[in-house]
């Protein structure tokens, strides 16, 4: 089964996350608009939902059903095909993507395999979670990286306080334990999170459970601080408020294995858990690797030239986690940061506009805005960096959640302009109101 068609110039995106679908709205509101170009985006999945607000679905404190996007929907709305499915392979020559057959939830065939033709191919797959083929940690451990996983951790959350509350005998080492493996942003998020939705939690009827004395969050971390990416200050103010929070931090903790109830340090520790979650290190998914001979990375990366072309293949693309992409003054690439993503996508939809019309492409220039990490509803700590301040303001408190708060918003408006971001923003502080704060299933 084939797509064919040889006018208009045939765009195919693989990866419906941030940079991914940002990118496909973009052209689709301009080349295929205008009958320029037919865009098309793949995506194994039928709906998106924004990467990181991941840890808040896992805690409970968000429906993942009022925040994911349909992509028939947004694909008829900005003139773009959408075809579900997962990418299989890649044959240049032909310039096809080959797709993997689709099965339905009961495991029935829905759509065959099949090939989609381009002429620019971009791939924007992102990344997912790097267990470094730690013992156990496939089969004992969750990781966030889709929304079904954040949801299955939710489920089993909830599953374990109810359990917890109905047995008459006393709790074991293990039980109502979480081990969260990682101390960037999504684990210290993560942890944070769950200390407040757990005791939200528990004030639903859950009389048996003291939240204080009985629920144990423990924050892994190989290096020697938190947030080990982010500036050292930072890091300190976030450690501080864990500790306040009676989130038990270990760090130069190197995890060896993962059991079923127990997570295993290197220097001999058994940190009991009921649950444990890895969120520590990424890579790009293991299809990229040697993937029609495009050049990789160790971490599966497609390494971009400065216009974020293949560098083996002029008519490729990539962007966003799945590209390996020259920082130039620093020792590393751009990093994973969603920031980053929505960047590539403004300089690509430009790029291939102008590639159409003859015109050559623009290298990407990453601007790092800074960083910030949310601690649920107890602060907001992050850096701002840029021409205006002179270098790295820190902020924490409110403003910081605001400006965190925003960076969401920024990503809705690319999807939907700033009317339906207005109204749909007012529309949810009026329904918060007569929700829990907490997801109760």
């Amino acid at each position: 089964m084939s797509d064919h068609g040889t006018n208009p110039h045939r765009i195919v995106i693989v990866g419906g996350g941030a940079g991914g679908l940002e990118l496909a709205t973009r052209l689709g509101d301009s080349l295929g608009r205008r009958g320029t170009a037919k865009i098309t985006l793949i995506d194994c999945s039928r709906t998106h939902l924004w990467k990181p607000l991941l840890h808040e679905v896992a805690a409970g404190s968000m429906d993942v059903d009022q925040h994911t996007l349909d992509y028939l929907a947004q694909a008829r709305w900005h003139h773009f095909r959408f075809r579900l499915g997962s990418m299989a392979g890649l044959d240049r020559e032909r310039r096809v993507v080959q797709v993997a057959p689709t099965h339905d939830e009961e495991g029935r065939l829905l759509i065959g395999e099949r090939e989609i033709r381009y002429d620019t191919l971009v791939i924007a797959v992102g990344s997912g979670t790097n267990d470094f083929g730690t013992p156990g940690a496939q089969e004992h451990a969750i990781s966030l990286d889709t929304p079904a996983q954040a949801e299955r951790f939710h489920n089993r959350l909830i599953n374990a306080c109810i359990r917890a509350n109905a047995q008459h005998e006393a709790l074991r080492p293990e039980q109502l334990h979480v081990a969260i493996i990682g101390a960037g942003a999504t684990g210290v998020e993560l942890a944070a999170e769950l200390h407040h939705t757990t005791r939200e939690l528990v004030a639903f009827g859950l009389e048996r459970i003291d939240a204080e004395r009985d629920i144990r969050i423990t924050l892994i971390e190989a290096g020697p601080r938190v947030l080990p990416a982010l500036p050292e200050r930072l890091s300190k103010s976030t450690l501080e408020l864990l500790e306040k929070l009676r989130i038990q931090v270990l760090t130069n903790a190197r995890v060896t294995a993962v059991e079923a109830d127990n997570v295993l340090i290197a220097d001999g520790r058994r940190i009991p858990a009921e649950l444990t979650v890895w969120a520590a290190g990424i890579k790009a998914p293991d299809f990229l690797k040697d993937l029609a001979g495009l050049e990789t990375n160790r971490l599966n990366q497609l390494v971009v030239t400065p216009e974020l072309q293949t560098t083996r293949d002029p008519n490729i693309f990539a962007l966003g986690d799945c590209a390996a992409c020259a920082w130039p003054g620093r020792e590393h690439s751009v990093p994973p940061r969603a920031q980053a993503a929505h960047q590539q996508a403004s300089l690509l939809a430009s790029t291939l506009s102008r590639r159409l019309a003859g015109k050559p492409a623009r290298p990407f220039i990453y601007r790092d805005f800074g960083s910030l990490v949310s601690l649920g509803n107890y602060s907001t700590v992050g850096s701002l960096m840029g021409a205006l301040i002179g270098g790295s303001l820190f902020i924490e408190g409110l403003f910081a959640r605001l400006m965190y708060v925003s960076l969401y918003r920024m990503h809705l408006y690319a999807l939907h302009g700033f009317a339906k971001v207005f109204f749909d923003t007012l529309a949810r502080l009026i329904t918060r109101r007569t929700e829990p704060r907490v997801k109760l299933h």
